[in-house]
């Protein structure tokens, strides 16, 4: 009847509404680190929560919602460079949208640092420390092997330690 119909489709909506309001900081987070801009990272969740709402009928597993969330965003964040050209700028230019005036510098060194890897090694870096996944997860998000997962990630984390100029595991000697 049209009546149940109606019904069910505002169930779907409050569903749709409750997961994805609740979901919505960690996508935007995971937005902002893919896009280093605060307004393309308001874009990109805009869009993918529009796809993920035409979507809804497909996803089967209510626990596997982030996850397909994620790839979304990923997949949006990456759509919207095959649709026009952004300018390039240096990581200084948007260092301001990144703090606030009294945050603590070492912190802001650290953001600096992840923005400064290349996207091959930052992106699994987010994922595990923002998003919480495991390689296993952020292998199957980027499409990659667990064991490629994992090289990245120490690769990122040496990375970060070289720009923060601190000393790799194990490279600390026993000098006397």
């Amino acid at each position: 009847t049209p009546m149940t119909a109606a019904t069910s489709e505002i169930q779907r909506r409050r569903e749709f509404d409750a997961l994805t309001r609740q979901l919505r900081p960690d996508l935007y987070r995971y937005a902002f680190w893919l896009a280093r801009d605060r307004q393309l990272a308001d874009d990109v969740v805009q869009e993918a929560l529009l796809r993920a709402w035409k979507a809804w009928g497909e996803l089967r597993d209510e626990k596997a919602t982030k996850s397909w969330l994620i790839s979304i965003v990923r997949r949006e964040h990456a759509r919207t460079f095959e649709r026009k050209r952004l300018d390039l700028v240096d990581v200084a230019d948007y260092e301001g949208q990144l703090s606030g005036p009294e945050e603590n510098p070492d912190l802001q060194e650290m953001r600096r640092a992840i923005f400064g890897l290349e996207e091959e090694y930052r992106e699994p870096l987010v994922l595990q420390v923002l998003m919480g996944y495991k390689a296993k997860e952020i292998g199957e998000l980027l499409d990659m092997k667990s064991g490629a997962v994992l090289t990245r990630l120490h690769r990122a984390r040496a990375r970060l330690r070289e720009a923060m100029g601190l000393e790799a595991d194990g490279d600390q000697g026993t000098s006397s």
